[in-house]
């Protein structure tokens, strides 16, 4: 038995959508952080439990739903990601006799309207496929999140369709609350960056991305997002190093 499990907060443009691509489930669960916007009521339209829950991270709320299930098996879908019938067969086959606990699956992300296919976006492998009582979000991670596995993984091969920013106004406001997750993380590992490391850190990440990624075969849109992951990561550092000063 497989549960489908999509974690929300103000997700009515995306709930319907997200979990007619998940009919295929035996159960749909939608675990709610007090949306305001009609998400639990589409949710329950489609024929999705729902349970609300406080937000506090996403690595905490990940294991919240893995205790509210019963099934042997949960996958892990955003709202704003879709499932193929493709990747429907394929979750199938590997929940059957596998000797996998955890299943790594490839997302196709669209961002402002295009699949990118290179710059590390894609396959872009999330381990999403899990198998319960052999799996655990790590609390260190809260965000980008970490599963730790007691047992071995697999890998699918059919993606999840990930319609991901819509807007570089969007990006820009993740990108900018992800980067004060990641220089807290530098923070607790006791990493002081140093000055230079303002400047060699972004220019790397630049290079993995736009060069050793191939983001140049992205065309115009591979080289934006270069240049603005490459500044995030200056934003990470120095948001660390300032919290190291205080």
């Amino acid at each position: 038995m497989l549960a489908a499990v999509v974690l929300t907060r103000n997700e009515a443009h995306n709930i319907v959508e997200c979990l007619r691509s998940l009919k295929w489930a035996d159960h749909l669960l939608v675990l709610d952080s007090f949306s305001t916007d009609g998400t639990v009521d589409l949710a329950r339209s489609v024929g999705a439990s729902v349970q609300q829950r406080a937000f506090q991270n996403y690595a905490d709320q990940r294991n919240a739903a893995l205790d509210f299930v019963e099934t042997e098996w949960v996958f892990f879908v955003d709202a704003d990601e879709r499932a193929t019938q493709e990747l429907a067969a394929e979750v199938r086959q590997a929940i059957s006799g596998s000797h996998a606990v955890g299943w790594w699956v490839p997302r196709r992300n669209y961002i402002w309207g295009r699949w990118i296919q290179h710059a590390g976006w894609y396959p872009d492998y999330q381990l999403r496929l899990l198998k319960r009582g052999f799996a655990r979000y790590d609390l260190a991670r809260p965000v980008h999140e970490v599963v730790q596995l007691d047992g071995p993984e697999a890998w699918l091969q059919n993606a999840l369709i990930h319609n991901n920013y819509q807007t570089v106004g969007q990006f820009l406001r993740k990108q900018d609350a992800y980067a004060t997750f990641e220089a807290g993380i530098l923070r607790e590992k006791g990493v002081r960056p140093r000055p230079h490391s303002l400047l060699l850190q972004p220019v790397r990440e630049f290079w993995r991305r736009y060069v050793s990624l191939s983001g140049y075969r992205d065309g115009g849109h591979g080289l934006l997002l270069s240049i603005l992951m490459a500044y995030y990561t200056h934003v990470a550092y120095r948001r660390a190093r300032a919290s190291t000063d205080a």
